[in-house]
Order: C-alpha cells, then structure tokens, then sequence
C-alpha cells in the first residue's frame, strides 16, 4: 500500500440535530416571574461506530431552569455528527471521538440552545466553552479510580 492510502482521514459527513426537546410545565405563570432563575445544565457525549469507516458521535444536553421549586422551562438536545475516520490508529481513536468531535459538535449544540430557549420566549442560555480533552483525561482518571466506572462513551459535565 501507498503512503497516501494510508494517511489518517478525518471527516465530517453530517452534523443534525438527532432530538430536541422543550418543556414548559408552569407556563403561562412563569413569564410572571422576576427573579433569576438558577440554572443547571448537563452534558453528555457518547460514539458508535455505525460501519468500518464511520462513527457517529452525539452531545446531549438538558438545561434545566428553576425559580425556587418551580420549574421554569427544561430543554434536551441531542446534536448528532456522522464522522468518517480512516488510518488512525486503535490508540488514538478515543481522543479523536471523545475530544476532537465533540469539539466539533459543541459550537451547533450551544446555537441550538440558546435559539431553543429564545424561541420558548426566555432569554437566550449561552453555555460556556468546555474543554472536552481535560474532561476526557478527568472522566479517564474516574474511570481507572472507580469500582464502577461510567461507560467509556459517556461523559457528564454539571454547571
């Protein structure tokens, strides 16, 4: 085999959004509220290869917003990525589905749920950069320290 045909290929095949959605259990009383909501947002990311070549990884989201013991809205997305991945090697193959692609997902997932909550007629929740390869390398350090370790797919991150 040529040196060409054995280059490491990353691309992006399709990025969508897989699930969305909104939840507004005490609306319309709710756009009465003044106070500032506390908001708690987790994250998830887990992969799949679905063929020899391609993978497909997903984000997912639930923000969650509360005033006091009432829920003011509850928001999931699942931003979904089909990503062909070729000549990487076994070794590498995790840092590439669990820090390069969510990397790539995060920016469509954060516009989904700031356009999401806008849309439900709140104000936008921006969520913060994250940095997937110390969650990775955190969640890696979990795993070898716990009896009973998260599927190494799955990844949480609570604000």
């Amino acid at each position: 085999m040529s040196d060409e045909q054995q280059q490491p290929v990353f691309s992006i095949e399709k990025v969508y959004v897989k699930d969305l959605s909104v939840e507004i259990p005490n609306a319309p009383r709710i756009y009465l509220e003044r106070e500032t909501p506390e908001v708690n947002i987790q994250l998830h990311s887990k992969s799949e290869r679905i063929d020899e070549t391609l993978y497909e990884v997903v984000l997912t989201t639930t923000v969650t917003a509360k005033i006091k013991d009432k829920t003011m809205f509850l928001v999931e997305i699942q931003q979904g990525g089909v990503f062909q991945i070729r000549h990487v090697p076994e070794a590498e193959m995790e840092l590439v589905l669990g820090i390069a692609c969510p990397n790539i997902l995060f920016p469509y997932l954060r516009e989904a749920v700031s356009d999401t909550v806008t849309r439900a007629g709140f104000h936008p929740v921006i969520l913060n950069p994250v940095n997937f390869e110390a969650l990775y390398y955190q969640r890696k350090q979990q795993t070898e320290n716990s009896a009973a370790p998260q599927t190494p797919e799955t990844q949480q991150i609570t604000h």
